[in-house]
């Protein structure tokens, strides 16, 4: 019953116009995060429902500090209203695909045929010969300076080929002031990743060996930076739960280390008025000694379907659609980098009204080379949870650097024998 279904509502797509999925309407409902922040949701929504007429598209906003937590919470507890899922991150998926949260699309004829303009992502996403979510965007961490505060400070802007030590001093010359009037040099903002990142840039480390020596040159820095005023505290940030983009926008911050993910959000805020750095650049992200310039941490963002959707058939082929090659155009008109990337893609994010239009800027979107901030693995999102831990007592303080990654080697190498 099931499949004869299913063979109906792909036969009525074919049939209707507007490849509708029935004599009906169907609404999706699209589990996802910053509603109001990310540029790129309206426009794909809008593309989408004109294609298809007797199809919704609803959202439930999650939002971004505990997505994951709350999407589980959802699926977990037997939600069916949820037809669309965006996972955020690997950690996130290898959750959802443990729990068995999400539709296998290779099974379902949803998987693209030709994988090669998705960089390798298909493949990384693979499990077990399984494929429970499609690319839509992929992120690298680049960046983002204010033009403005240079000038004002007499310092020369970033470039594309800088070590950490050069970022680091560049930071320092840049922090100014007090109080409500004090420039920060740079930004950590609090994910771990933004301590721990430099560390995998040379390749030789993953943050899923179980053994995190590596990291504690990357810490003594972040807590220098922190001791020394030329970022805002761990601990302020955190409890005031102050989202990255409010600093840049505010113009309290030179240099915000972020991902590409950024882009849209900058570009629509200026032209709203919301965000007052007006005068903004890219720069490709810093590099340890000895690693090449444009090497970066990389991650990607996916859509899957909900196991438990009642409209398993329409959600796939929004998800395929999204991911193919019409909803890549569209993300990348909003300044997005999406799964699908090529030359055209940068030219046309780099084109983008309110994009910078210095060639700076546009050489920082062509990484030269990028690993995953985190690589597929089941236990992921165990690991993920003995790392934040750790971070966020170190950060804090309440543990020394030698003694926290001792506890991040005994707590992943725990989750490692499982």
């Amino acid at each position: 019953m099931r499949n004869l279904l299913k063979m109906t509502l792909l036969a009525a797509s074919i049939a209707l116009p507007g490849h509708a999925f029935a004599q009906g309407s169907i609404t999706l409902n699209w589990a996802l995060w910053d509603w109001d922040k990310v540029a790129f949701y309206q426009p794909l929504i809008s593309a989408y429902e004109k294609l298809h007429p007797d199809i919704k598209i609803n959202h439930t906003d999650l939002g971004s500090q505990d997505y994951n937590t709350m999407l589980m919470t959802q699926l977990t507890g037997g939600a069916n209203d949820i037809d669309i899922v965006t996972v955020k991150d690997i950690p996130g998926y290898a959750q959802l695909v443990s729990t068995k949260a999400l539709v296998d699309l290779s099974k379902e004829g949803a998987s693209p045929k030709d994988t090669k303009d998705y960089a390798g992502l298909i493949e990384a996403l693979t499990v077990n010969n399984g494929l429970y979510a499609l690319p839509f965007r992929t992120d690298f961490w680049v960046v983002y300076y204010n033009k403005d505060l240079f000038d004002k400070a007499g310092v020369p802007y970033p470039t594309n080929d800088m070590t950490w030590k050069q970022f680091d001093d560049t930071a320092r010359k840049l922090t100014k002031g007090f109080g409500s009037n004090k420039v920060y040099g740079t930004h950590l903002h609090t994910w771990r990743s933004t301590v721990q990142l430099p560390g995998i840039q040379d390749g030789k480390h993953t943050l899923i060996d179980g053994k995190y020596e590596f990291l504690k040159p990357w810490y003594e820095r972040a807590l220098s930076l922190q001791k020394d005023g030329v970022v805002q505290s761990y601990g302020s940030l955190k409890s005031t739960n102050t989202h990255y983009s409010g600093p840049f926008f505010n113009q309290q911050i030179a240099m915000l280390p972020m991902g590409t993910w950024f882009i849209g959000t900058q570009i629509a805020k200026v032209a709203s008025g919301e965000s007052l750095a007006k005068n903004w650049g890219v720069v490709s992200f810093p590099h340890p000694d000895g690693v090449a310039a444009g090497t970066t941490a990389a991650q990607v963002t996916s859509l899957g379907v909900n196991a438990r959707s009642a409209n398993k058939a329409a959600a796939e082929d929004f998800v395929k659609w999204v991911s193919g090659p019409e909803g890549a155009a569209i993300v990348a008109a909003t300044g997005t980098i999406p799964a699908l990337r090529d030359d055209k893609v940068i030219d046309t994010i780099s084109a983008t009204k309110g994009f910078p239009s210095d060639a700076n800027s546009k050489a920082a979107l062509k990484a030269t080379k990028s690993y995953l901030e985190m690589p597929v693995s089941l236990g992921a999102a165990k690991i993920e949870l003995v790392l934040n831990r750790v971070h966020d007592s170190i950060m804090t303080g309440n543990v020394p650097v030698d003694e926290g990654l001792k506890e991040m080697d005994q707590g992943v190498q725990e989750v490692l024998k499982k």
